[in-house]
This record gives C-alpha cells, structure tokens and sequence, in this order.
C-alpha cells in the first residue's frame, strides 16, 4: 500500500529483493494486472485482482546487487515478452518472479487441452529468457488451495532458453542449479545484440496501442 500526500490509499503488487546484508536493493509493482474487478457469473472460481491491485508505477527497473543486474516480474507479467525485453535493454542478467496459477482456464470453454497450461507457462519463460541472454528463475504455488488446483511447475531456466532445474511434484521442494551469470553474453552479443539489429523505427506500434486493431476489410 501507497499512501500519498494527499492521505489517499493506492495498492499495488509488490515484490522486492532482499540483499546479503538483509537489505532491500530493489522493489517491484506489478504492471500486467490479469481478472476482472467485478465477479463474473458462472465460474468455478474468481479473478479478481483488478478490484484490489492498480497497474505498477515503477516500469521494470533492474538493481545492481549481489554481484550482479536482477530484475523482476510477477505471475501474469511473465506471459508478456515486453516485460524481458525492457529489462533486457537495461542488461539483466537475471529475472526472478513468482507465479499463482490455477491449473485450468475457465474462460478456455473447452477451447484449451489440459496439457497446455504447463506448456504455455514455460513456452513464455523459455522464450523470454533467450531472447534477451538472461536466467529466468520462477517459483510457483501448487496443489489444492481453497478448492482451485495451481500448476505449479517451479523452475530455473537458463539464457539458452532451457530449463536446467525442474520442481518435480506438488509438494514443497527447493530447487537448485549453478547460475553463471556470463552465460548470457554471447548470446546478447550475438543473436540477440540489440545494439547491432534492432529496428525501432519499425516498433512504434509497441507503444502506441494496447489492442490489436486489423487492417481495414
């Protein structure tokens, strides 16, 4: 919670990084806010962190701290490739989030095969953590809460875009694998060297519009 000069509340989805000395080096409010603000009729469960979380305020900042550049996200941001690529502008080297997500999609309607959940989850971090040469390192809820089944699927994926370590089962696990955080630069001078082949003159859609909107018939 914000309070401003004002005396008026703002709430946010915060995350924040906690240094070797116990201290804060880096703080995060949620950009990508998912659900409704209103409940929505029929469902098996709710969505509704639009009624109590405004979008952050922050951008993606990245944090020089423990021998290293860290960004974050949180849980929804992780499907949306702009939330790399921002921080991979400002050279992260590593992106750490967590994630709450229930195993099905109850607005799919029987559109989405189960097995497609897990899949999408990791597609999305994979491909971020390549494209911009940075580890992803993601931990999830799992297992039953107040009736809604969550995924799971704790993970650490490195700048190649594999998965190198994997939470095996619902339960409670720590998951670990030896991050070089080097790993990445031929990648970011190779590939994916933004200052070599990027073309922004060409992206100006990226951030004038939120919808798609397609050509005229």
């Amino acid at each position: 919670m914000v309070i401003e000069d004002d005396g008026s509340k703002r709430y946010f989805n915060t995350a924040v990084i906690v240094d070797r000395a116990g201290q804060i080096s880096g703080k995060y409010r949620k950009v990508h806010i998912p659900g409704h603000a209103e409940p929505q009729p029929g469902q098996i469960h709710q969505h509704l962190e639009k009624r109590y979380f405004e979008p952050g305020d922050l951008g993606f900042p990245v944090f020089r701290t423990m021998d290293g550049i860290m960004g974050m996200c949180i849980c929804n941001d992780r499907r949306w490739p702009e939330t790399y690529r921002v921080m991979g502008l400002q050279g992260v080297e590593l992106v750490m989030l967590g994630y709450n997500t229930p195993s099905t999609n109850p607005f799919a309607k029987g559109q989405e095969a189960p097995h497609l959940g897990m899949f999408h989850n990791h597609l999305s971090m994979q491909a971020g953590a390549y494209q911009n040469g940075t580890w992803v390192v993601a931990s999830a809820k799992a297992g039953m809460e107040e009736g809604i089944h969550h995924m799971g699927g704790s993970c650490i994926i490195a700048p190649t875009g594999e998965i190198v370590a994997q939470a095996q089962s619902e339960g409670d696990e720590v998951i670990v694998a030896p991050i070089d955080l080097e790993r990445g630069v031929y990648i970011r001078e190779t590939i994916f060297n933004f200052a070599a082949h990027r073309r922004i003159e060409h992206y100006g859609l990226i951030s004038s519009r939120a919808g798609a909107e397609p050509p005229p018939a």
